[in-house]
């Protein structure tokens, strides 16, 4: 009986596991939607194109800047992402070279082991 019992309470954990992986794919899909997109401004004018997601942040590459958006700021509106409400352009450029810095150097780190170097 103890062995019947071991076996249920192994396939019940195992299956409590498998929905909060479910859930984070859920979660990391939904965030992936929102990538490779044009972002447009309150009055239509192109920003950028959405490339990542940074924590609570979208990283929008704008010419030769990258820009960091919370989340919160951001819009779907169809194929496009619109930004709504006030963002400092400063404080995002500020957030998006962060993450550049961050995100370039981890990919050189990454080439540097692979290539043995």
């Amino acid at each position: 009986m103890s062995i019947t019992r071991f076996i249920g309470d192994l396939f019940f954990f195992s299956r409590r596991k498998s929905i909060k992986s479910d859930d984070n794919i859920e979660d990391e899909s939904e965030k992936n939607s929102l990538l490779c997109r044009f972002v447009l401004d309150g009055i239509g004018k192109k920003v950028g194109e959405s490339i990542a997601i940074y924590g609570d942040l979208i990283i929008i590459k704008a010419l030769d800047k990258y820009l960091g958006v919370p989340l919160k700021h951001i819009e779907e509106d169809g194929k496009t992402l619109m930004v709504k409400g006030l963002v400092d352009k400063d404080k995002a450029e500020e957030m998006g070279e962060h993450w550049r810095k961050i995100s370039f150097s981890e990919i050189e780190t990454t080439m540097r082991k692979k290539d043995g170097f």
